[in-house]
């Protein structure tokens, strides 16, 4: 009781930074080199940004569908994004051109990369998920799809790459993804997939609920999660498996402790949040919605364990230890005298510089 007293929970209806993405968003996603920042949305266009000046630098065009889901690959080598239709466009991370456009399923379709980045799995509507091979140069399919009851709506690699959890409309699907056989079948709807970075638990959401589950036994760990939340959304857990995040339906964003599932913080969104994602070094989340907006929060101090680690030692624990789903860090690396050092950031595609709503100095 003295904890909660002393640490209230925090409400902020003003945002550390908040960009202008001029499409609804659907995705956001921060590349390795932490310069960059990706956007996916439902005007068809996925955008690049530069952090430290707070512009949008390049805009690359699929094929004109409201865009859906997006992964990047570990080393950032690949940014992947769907559209409504079933196809998948394939741009690489560092030159912004366009490598892959194939239709993987007749509808819409989730998206995640393997740890080691050798492979894409996608999921859709129509009952099935496909692996396919980055290794070629025609992404070629590996094997035959794995078949499901019901519409997939997300597909999401554990951490060591050795399973693949699969949210369908009544069910998760969790399969071995060498074998491809099924290790078990749980009897739980979901909209959305997270697992904890050590892998050791996997969180399922969607309508109003968040359940998680013992990986080791495959069984519900304590109650279900009740939450305001929408039938489509994304929610994050944090670098060090401390903290979730998720967007509510009345334009909140609300940050769990994990162990104890006590709210440590409400943020006012400016619309309905669709997406929302933990910087690197867990200090800030990043939030996308409706309104064609990005906010930026900032995470409350008290919310980080004593023994966490902090900084640059979370940001090599993260890099070696969890593949790049919808991960953001909006800073530079710390200098000896313990200030942000901001890094430049150059590109040939320079469109009419977008830039945030306000900027803010870097911390």
């Amino acid at each position: 009781m003295k904890a909660e007293a002393e640490h209230p929970i925090i409400r902020n209806s003003k945002p550390v930074r908040m960009f202008d993405n001029l499409g609804e968003i659907v995705a956001v996603a921060v590349l390795p080199d932490r310069r960059r920042m990706a956007t996916s949305s439902k005007d068809g266009m996925l955008r690049l940004w530069d952090l430290k000046k707070g512009v949008m630098v390049k805009e690359m065009e699929g094929r004109g569908e409201a865009m859906r889901d997006m992964a990047l690959s570990r080393d950032g080598k690949f940014i992947a994004a769907s559209d409504e239709s079933g196809y998948v466009n394939v741009w690489h991370g560092d030159t912004g051109r366009l490598t892959q456009a194939f239709r993987a399923h007749s509808c819409v379709c989730s998206l995640d990369f393997s740890p080691n980045g050798t492979t894409l799995a996608t999921g859709a509507y129509g009952h099935e998920v496909k692996l396919w091979s980055t290794l070629t140069d025609t992404w070629q399919l590996q094997g035959k799809k794995i078949n499901c009851e019901y519409d997939v709506n997300c597909v999401r690699y554990s951490p060591s790459g050795e399973l693949l959890a699969i949210a369908t409309s009544y069910t998760i699907d969790i399969r071995n993804t060498t074998t491809k056989q099924r290790i078990i079948n749980l009897d739980f709807g979901s909209a959305s997939l997270v697992w904890t970075p050590d892998g050791t638990r996997l969180l399922s959401g969607g309508g109003v609920t968040i359940q998680e589950w013992d990986s080791a036994t495959w069984k519900p760990v304590g109650d279900i999660w009740k939450g305001n939340t929408g039938d489509r959304w994304h929610f994050a857990v944090n670098c060090n498996g401390t903290l979730v995040a998720s967007p509510t339906t009345d334009n909140h964003v609300r940050i769990w402790r994990l162990s104890d599932r006590r709210t440590i913080a409400i943020f006012q969104h400016s619309d309905f949040p669709c997406c929302v994602t933990f910087s690197v070094d867990d200090k800030h989340i990043l939030a996308g919605g409706k309104d064609k907006k990005i906010s930026e929060w900032a995470v409350p101090d008290h919310a980080w364990p004593e023994d966490a680690p902090k900084d640059q030692e979370v940001h090599q624990v993260c890099c070696d230890s969890t593949s790049i789903h919808l991960s953001s860090h909006l800073f530079g690396s710390k200098t000896q005298d313990g200030d942000t050092e901001a890094h430049d950031f150059d590109t040939e595609s320079k469109p009419s510089e977008t830039k945030a709503s306000f900027h803010v100095r870097v911390l």
